[in-house]
């Protein structure tokens, strides 16, 4: 049996992450995107400077970062009945290729939902591929007409 955990991950492991993130980038088709060296020390400083807003969850085999997933949590306007609102978007949900298709993916993002729960927020929304769709279904993610967004072009 493999040793896996899935836990929230160290401040030492988030160089590892970055690389997660590199390598999502770089299957997925990016180009053109530096260097490695520069992206990981960027996204480290990131990290450790958005930990109040962005949590990370890996998912580590063996004393080695195979996936992630982070949960951006954002404060939501207040009402009378509820005068501490938040809600989240799991983003970069990413494990390698080699450790796919054994249920890891499912179980991280089960892992980054228990935890929206005990921080209590109210939702929790995805931006999916559609070939991930279905995983997210199986998590208890649902479609919703309510939800929609506008796509801001950079300036």
């Amino acid at each position: 049996m493999e040793n896996i955990c899935i836990r929230p991950a160290r401040p030492s492991e988030l160089a590892a992450v970055a690389g997660l993130r590199w390598e999502w980038l770089v299957e997925n088709g990016s180009e053109d995107l530096g260097e490695p060296d520069h992206f990981v020390r960027h996204f480290v400083a990131w990290a450790g400077e958005n930990a109040h807003t962005h949590r990370c969850t890996v998912v580590v085999r063996d004393d080695r970062v195979i996936g992630m997933a982070w949960l951006a949590m954002v404060q939501r306007v207040p009402t009378p009945r509820a005068p501490r609102r938040a809600s989240g978007d799991l983003q970069c949900v990413y494990v390698v290729p080699e450790a796919r298709d054994g249920g890891l993916g499912g179980r991280l993002v089960r892992a980054v939902l228990d935890e929206a729960r005990e921080l209590g927020l109210e939702r929790v929304t995805v931006h999916s591929s559609s070939r991930a769709i279905p995983a997210y279904a199986r998590s208890g993610f649902e479609e919703s007409p309510r939800l929609l967004q506008a796509r801001i072009a950079p300036a």
